[in-house]
């Protein structure tokens, strides 16, 4: 198949304005390591099943420093650390000790519910290190919000990379281009990433109702508006518009099916159910997760 995907009935142009919102991302300060955030944004929680969509970095670590993001639980999502540079230590209440490198996919199903850490390796802490990558969420659809915990890693190279002398997209999860990653997914989307050279032109599978494009670097031209770095572009249903690169640029690529139901999002936990929320915080108080062999340290219940 193509690297362009169309519809027989859709222009390039598409139908009507082609950018339903912008998204600029917002910096969040996460106890001496800063993010950006752009999902949820204030109008606009999701894009299919993404609801939550930080960008970590790029930051320099001093040697002796790293990220320590204590035990914390989930419930109804599955998590999906992609990074450009560096690496984290993953651990979770399942047992599962992983490494994540660079382009490589750590993808954990919370279901009914897990409880994780992610920690900078030693190696890296000792000798200092650059970090740089994406932090996604990805809401488990009605009637798969309380499967079994489960953990799955993909090696960079187990991933499918579609090139064009000026683009290069490697697909993390989902089916788009004629391809399928081996990640395993409860819903209909696709995560891919895009490194494009000026001139590019920015192919996104027409078969997703929802779907964005997050610029982590360089500048994209949609439509005849110019975009740029730390922006989020979610376009309208349906639209098919021109999307070039007039930089070097670095995307992320994503889409997908709408939830068939409204999602509550709170803290770590995400349910279709109040009544869920309010139990999983009463377990995570009274200490009813599991725990992670060798770790003892937890991350308390957020004041409300």
């Amino acid at each position: 198949m193509s690297i362009h995907e169309t519809t027989d009935s859709m222009s390039r142009e598409g139908i009507g304005t082609a950018v339903d919102r912008l998204i600029v991302a917002q910096q969040i300060d996460l106890g001496g390591f800063t993010v950006r955030r752009i999902l949820p944004a204030a109008d606009h929680k999701q894009v299919g099943p993404f609801i939550f969509f930080d960008h970590l970095g790029p930051s320099t670590f001093a040697p002796g420093t790293g990220i320590d993001v204590r035990p914390h639980p989930h419930i109804g999502l599955s998590t999906l650390t992609y990074v450009f540079t560096g690496k984290i230590l993953h651990r979770d209440s399942l047992g599962c000790v992983q490494t994540i490198e660079p382009g490589a996919v750590n993808w954990m199903t919370a279901g009914k519910g897990v409880v994780h850490s992610e920690r900078t390796p030693e190696e890296l802490r000792a000798a200092g290190f650059d970090m740089h990558g994406i932090q996604c969420w990805i809401a488990l659809p009605d009637g798969h919000e309380e499967v079994e915990p489960s953990f799955a890693h993909h090696p960079a190279d187990a991933l499918p990379v579609i090139r064009r002398s000026d683009i290069v997209l490697r697909l993390i999860a989902g089916e788009a281009y004629g391809q399928q990653s081996p990640v395993q997914t409860f819903s209909s989307l696709f995560y891919a990433h895009a490194e494009a050279q000026p001139g590019a032109d920015i192919p996104l599978p027409a078969r997703y109702p929802e779907r964005a494009i997050y610029i982590v670097s360089g500048e994209l031209n949609v439509a005849g508006t110019r975009y740029g770095q730390h922006q989020m572009i979610v376009l309208s249903q349906g639209a098919a518009p021109a999307i070039v690169a007039r930089l070097p640029s670095r995307l992320m690529l994503l889409g997908g099916a709408a939830l068939e139901s409204e999602r509550t999002v709170w803290w770590n936990f995400s349910s279709s159910s109040q009544g869920r929320i309010e139990a999983a915080k009463d377990d995570w108080k009274n200490g009813r997760f599991g725990q992670i062999p060798g770790e003892t340290e937890f991350i308390p219940l957020p004041d409300e």
